[in-house]
């Protein structure tokens, strides 16, 4: 990709890149939110085409004017969000969208027969009639790279392949990948996970703002070398942490049980306690009963049985506005869906839960001069990146509406915080001040939860990590003591001995 620029309304998104991947090469494509990699990704697919530029396949330039044409030219992409019929079989899911050699008959045999071949040539271990909603997560991400394989792709785009696979998982994919190359196939490896990037990468370009900002490789860099080329300045990767002296239990849950949207307990028989001045780290893959249990501690969801306890108040089955009184604060998994309203303004979401109480409201009325005073503190105070209050929040970036939440939350001077993926989507900038707020919680005596699918965020911030596998808890470890390894193992149900629950 030669000077590829793309202009939007009021954005450069991409600014003059050159990018290059060469065969048998694993190439990293490195940047914050918004610096421009989705952008070059999607010219590269067809999805979009550049204003300026151009590119070239085996040295000949081409015009990529869809993914259909893309997919023709040999460029594959594995989605970080699969693009599969769970219904369906492996055998039909790969044949979707491809000619049959029996015409208007689906000729499953020979599908079958050629996802066997690729699954034995790279260590794919796929079975064509197996339907894939009985597939792990590990092995449908699988099942997206044989979808490319028969399709003859030399160019594979990877985009947050790693984002829900377990440690394991991501060491047995990152073989695969390594075969890929070997075989003579370039792979562009997108991934915000920094000890990810070094482990695969041959060669690294870093973008900032629509521009690329260095080139380098795994040998001659570190995580903070990467960080710094990607924020522009120092990045602390761990936030400090300074000795405190936990006091009573602020978070008790007793013999929980709570339903998932399909009647299964997605919560089973859970026990767990959490110290003030102290952060618990809860770790697991996606589905787990992770989301059921914040979901149960914060109110939006009635458990089946057992008793959760916050600030020595009894609150199972209580109305979230209760709770929240009794000193919880709560920053949910999906920001813009049940932690912010998009359509409001900046002022509006920070006052969101304590509109109707003084000071901001005095006999029914709001005290418009009190929530702008108000605003504008938590604003600078919190370092959110908005034109004025009165912006509208969904125009702001992922990190500065997490930001927003983070801000209304831990103003309200929590007994207990619960944070639900706190950094998940946003650029290292962000999450470097996010992770420091929540440290600093624990100076003030705040029982922390923060449930998280990064292992590297759990390890970085807890003083004690549970693992949740099939909504149980596998182990409780302290921090000083866990390795990859072992909470790798709890992710995928081996038990462990727990510390002290």
């Amino acid at each position: 990709m030669r000077g590829i620029t793309k202009k939007f309304p009021g954005v450069l998104a991409s600014d003059n890149v050159d990018f290059d991947v060469r065969a048998g090469e694993v190439h990293t494509l490195l940047g914050e939110n918004g610096a421009g990699k989705s952008t070059l990704m999607k010219i590269l697919y067809g999805l979009y085409q550049q204003d300026e530029g151009e590119i070239l396949l085996h040295g000949k330039p081409v015009q990529l004017t869809s993914p259909a044409n893309a997919i023709a030219h040999g460029i594959g992409m594995i989605h970080q969000h699969f693009m599969l019929v769970p219904t369906l079989t492996v055998a039909e899911n790969v044949s979707l969208g491809l000619k049959s050699t029996r015409g208007a008959l689906t000729d499953l045999k020979t599908v079958s027969r050629r996802i066997t071949e690729l699954s034995k040539t790279f260590g794919l271990h796929v079975y064509p009639d197996e339907h894939v909603w009985k597939l792990s997560v590990g092995e449908r991400q699988r099942v997206e790279i044989i979808k490319a394989l028969y399709r003859d792709a030399s160019i594979l785009i990877l985009d947050e392949p790693t984002a829900v696979l377990t440690p394991s998982e991501v060491d047995d994919i990152f073989v695969i990948f390594r075969r890929l190359a070997e075989d003579g196939r370039g792979l562009v490896f997108i991934s915000h996970k920094l000890k990810e990037v070094l482990d695969l990468s041959d060669k690294i370009t870093v973008l900032r703002h629509g521009r690329v900002t260095g080139d380098t490789t795994p040998a001659k860099s570190d995580r903070h070398d990467l960080a710094q080329m990607m924020v522009g300045r120092e990045v602390k990767l761990a936030p400090d942490k300074h000795e405190v002296e936990t006091g009573v239990p602020l978070l008790v849950i007793e013999d929980l049980y709570v339903d998932g949207d399909r009647g299964r307990h997605a919560v089973q028989g859970l026990n767990l306690e959490v110290k003030s001045g102290e952060i618990l780290g809860i770790a697991g893959i996606s589905g787990n009963g992770q989301r059921e249990l914040a979901e149960a501690i914060a109110g939006l969801r009635t458990p089946q049985s057992g008793k959760i306890t916050i600030n020595g108040q009894d609150t199972t089955a209580s109305k979230p506005a209760k709770i929240r009184k009794v000193g919880l604060s709560y920053v949910p998994e999906e920001r813009m869906k049940d932690g912010a309203v998009g359509d409001f303004d900046v002022k509006e979401n920070l006052i969101l839960l304590n509109h109707n109480s003084e000071p901001f409201c005095k006999n029914g009325l709001l005290n418009f001069r009190e929530i702008c005073s108000h605003s504008e503190k938590l604003v600078k105070e919190y370092a959110v990146k908005t034109p004025s209050i009165d912006a509208t929040t969904k125009n702001l970036s992922g990190g500065n509406i997490q930001k927003l939440i983070m801000a209304r939350e831990l103003s309200a001077g929590p007994k207990v915080l619960l944070a639900s993926q706190p950094t998940r989507g946003v650029d290292i900038g962000a999450a470097e001040y996010i992770h420091e707020r929540i440290s600093q919680q624990r100076q003030r005596g705040t029982a922390s939860v923060v449930i998280s699918e990064d292992l590297d965020e759990v390890m970085a911030l807890s003083d004690r990590i549970a693992v949740m596998f099939d909504g149980k808890i596998m182990g409780i470890i302290n921090q000083e003591d866990a390795t990859r390894e072992s909470i790798g193992l709890m992710m995928t149900g081996e038990e462990q001995e727990a510390a002290s629950v």
